[in-house]
């Protein structure tokens, strides 16, 4: 497949078909209501990183700001939805981490495992960054184009974060290397999947 790294957010191999915003456009309840959730399970996320690898002060010391910024973004997103006089739904299944949790080979090791962790946070952020800059540039709603904006950025921040804690612990090359197999197998999974505007991702 060739290379799109230049006309994508953040290096990703296939970008988010461009019916998805409108989509979305049409469905704000629905997407307010998973952006709530996703928020709420990055926090999550974040604090189980910190419990299963408490022994990595780097780790720690990066990711126990994050917990509270992704908790503040959920608590930003409850806002948004209860001055448009909306409430938040039931959370649903999320299929897109599911089908991407499947990309990890069994019987890893604890190091190769610890790895691909920190990859696949980086690959969501990433996606979720995208997605919220199409928000921010194509929504007629001008205050949920600032509100998208502001996530966008911490997205990008986040996934930064993600890939340097990756070469904090492993080489760099072996970072990269392992990068490339789950841009490759996410980009052949968005292949497959319904255009949705009532999802996120």
């Amino acid at each position: 497949m060739e290379s799109t790294t230049s006309k994508t957010t953040l290096g990703l191999n296939l970008p988010t078909d461009p019916r998805w915003v409108d989509l979305a456009a049409m469905s704000l309840q629905e997407i307010l209501t998973d952006h709530a959730f996703c928020e709420q399970k990055a926090a999550s996320t974040m604090i189980t990183m910190v419990q299963m690898h408490s022994d990595k002060p780097e780790l720690v010391e990066a990711l126990a700001p994050v917990v509270t910024e992704e908790w503040g973004h959920f608590r930003m997103v409850l806002a948004e939805l209860k001055k448009r006089g909306l409430t938040l739904g039931l959370q649903r299944p999320d299929d897109y981490i599911k089908t991407l949790m499947k990309g990890k080979p069994k019987g890893q090791s604890r190091d190769f495992l610890f790895l691909d962790q920190l990859l696949i946070c980086a690959l969501i952020e990433a996606r979720s960054c995208e997605r919220f800059k199409m928000l921010s540039e194509k929504l007629e709603d001008e205050g949920l184009k600032k509100f998208y904006h502001q996530f966008m950025v911490a997205e990008a921040a986040h996934y930064r974060m993600f890939l340097d804690l990756g070469k904090t612990y492993f080489p760099e090359k072996r970072v990269m290397d392992r990068w490339q197999y789950w841009l490759e197998y996410e980009a052949e999974m968005m292949k497959n999947r319904e255009v949705r505007g009532d999802r996120m991702h």
